[in-house]
């Protein structure tokens, strides 16, 4: 991998550091650590097509007393989904007053049908595949554009469909936006998140 990233989270304790290929679409390896919910450790592993439109997505995370998997596969014109799960992070959550989380995956890969891109929760690298597949860190300002994803949640690894906006408000600026939420993300040439308000900034080397 000749290529590294970090990111500082700026709305919990912690961070992201990632590893990649672009050369021909994107091949990645990263982690995620965060104390909210609970305290957990989240590695992932990505692979797109030359599009970026992505073909696998492989998760884990853990915690005390419970870890789980979920992977993701393009699989004709859709998903095959396969989850794992050891320990009780349901009880982890409930012990530090969270409601529930659920089974990890999904129940219906059917429903995620329409989803070209993945995003992880709390990683910043995932906004970047939409951005590069259509284009948008070098685009026209007020170009918006629509897309389904297969949103990965964490720590829970429930897998579901979400609709997202991003918009190119010029060179360098990307407003991102799903359901009532919306933020203006700072990018690099390349579309790699620099920052991102209300979740995290890209830190570099000192």
């Amino acid at each position: 991998m000749p290529k590294s990233l970090y990111w500082s989270r700026t709305d919990t304790a912690g961070a992201e550091h990632v590893s990649f290929d672009d050369r021909q679409g994107l091949t990645a390896r990263g982690t995620v650590l965060a104390v909210d919910p609970v305290p957990y450790t989240c590695r992932y592993q990505l692979a797109t097509g030359p599009d970026w439109a992505t073909t696998r997505l492989e998760v884990e995370a853990e915690g005390a007393g419970w870890s789980r998997s979920v992977r993701l596969e393009r699989a004709g014109d859709g998903w095959r989904v396969r989850t794992g799960e050891e320990g009780d992070l349901d009880a982890a959550l409930r012990a530090a007053g969270h409601p529930p989380a659920g089974l990890p995956g999904t129940d219906d890969p059917d429903r995620l049908a329409d989803a070209i891109d993945v995003d992880l929760g709390g990683s910043p690298l995932f906004n970047t595949l939409p951005v590069r597949r259509l284009g948008l860190a070098r685009g026209p300002a007020d170009q918006a554009r629509r897309v389904t994803v297969a949103w990965v949640l964490v720590p829970s690894l429930v897998v579901v469909p979400a609709e997202q906006v991003y918009s190119s408000l010029g060179p360098a600026r990307v407003r991102f936006a799903s359901d009532t939420f919306s933020a203006d993300l700072d990018v690099d040439p390349e579309g790699y998140v620099v920052r991102y308000p209300g979740l995290a900034e890209r830190v570099g080397p000192r």
